[in-house]
């Protein structure tokens, strides 16, 4: 047979990061001997667009943080800081410098770039569609949703908060955009809610396994490093494709639980998917300190909940 016409596979291992089931190994062998029961529903609610998107205000919602300097490091190679976590939704003028940060979570901290904003939340790539009319407008603000380990909580607290926020600025469609895996559930119920309440929505992601595990509408997947599921680093040519992509979702997706993939890639080389959260990977004394790092940062996420709740 010619070369030229042999099939050349890609590795094994060039293949979506089953996260549910790398998290729920990791902390097994951390210690935690319950393993958390992910959100998962058969039926999944569409909202079909009301009008072109020429004609609709888009409303972005993110999981990342505004920057408090006070909360300890969050920059690049930042590790993760519990300090940095919010517990209520928050707005934010889609005109002040947005300064969004991703150390409060549970991204890929090996791979993912933690520099360009513009990989986690596409607002520069939002404001380009709005410019060329691809979209009508952007709504004023944008929306922060927390990344909240309680189901109910996200949808009974977290969810109509953000629906009320979106309602005042006249949104008609959104895009969501998680970083970590809870995100990506916390991301996937509040589409969910919103679109049960008319609102069409397209979740940009890089956790295949959890969104479509929960059920939405509508879902751009791009197999990225958790943290930067909108763009590739200092890349404008890709915020701009990813960003397009999410809107043809958005208009084109025949009925609920469409995915489609981005063409993007991150690396030829796909082996930086065996890192995150791989204990297979790690030394004994390296696991011993995660186990007592996860138990310090579940004491002050506690803690800090706490106050934010009796605030």
């Amino acid at each position: 047979m010619n070369k030229s016409s042999e099939l050349i596979f890609a590795p094994e291992l060039d293949q979506p990061i089953r996260y549910i089931e790398r998290t729920r190994n990791y902390y097994l062998g951390l210690g935690y001997e319950n393993p958390y029961v992910w959100a998962h529903y058969l039926e999944v609610p569409f909202a079909p667009l009301k009008k072109p998107l020429n004609q609709s205000v888009l409303g972005l919602v993110t999981t990342a943080v505004p920057f408090d300097p006070s909360k300890g490091a969050q920059g690049p190679g930042s590790p993760y800081n519990a300090a940095a976590k919010f517990y209520e939704p928050y707005v934010q003028s889609i005109q002040e410098q947005a300064d969004l940060r991703i150390a409060h979570v549970g991204v890929d901290r090996k791979n993912a770039n933690m520099e360009d904003g513009n990989c986690w939340f596409p607002l520069e790539a939002a404001k380009r569609a709005s410019a060329t009319g691809r979209i009508q407008s952007l709504s004023k603000n944008f929306y922060g949703l927390p990344t909240n380990r309680s189901q109910r909580h996200t949808l009974e607290i977290d969810a109509p908060l953000i629906l009320s926020k979106m309602r005042a600025d006249n949104v008609d469609v959104a895009v969501l955009i998680p970083n970590c895996p809870i995100c990506h559930q916390s991301q996937s119920l509040l589409a969910r809610y919103l679109e049960g309440e008319g609102i069409s929505t397209v979740i940009m992601g890089a956790a295949k396994d959890i969104v479509e595990y929960c059920g939405v509408p509508r879902f751009l997947f791009s197999d990225f490093p958790l943290g930067n599921a909108a763009a590739l680093p200092n890349n404008p040519q890709s915020q701009d494709q990813n960003f397009e992509l999410a809107l043809r979702v958005l208009e084109s997706a025949p009925a609920p639980r469409t995915t489609v993939q981005s063409p993007l890639m991150w690396a030829e080389d796909p082996s930086w998917k065996l890192d995150y959260s791989n204990l297979e990977r790690l030394s004994v004394e390296e696991i011993t300190r995660l186990r007592e790092e996860a138990e310090a940062a579940r004491i002050t996420a506690r803690e800090l909940r706490m106050k934010s709740v009796g605030a």
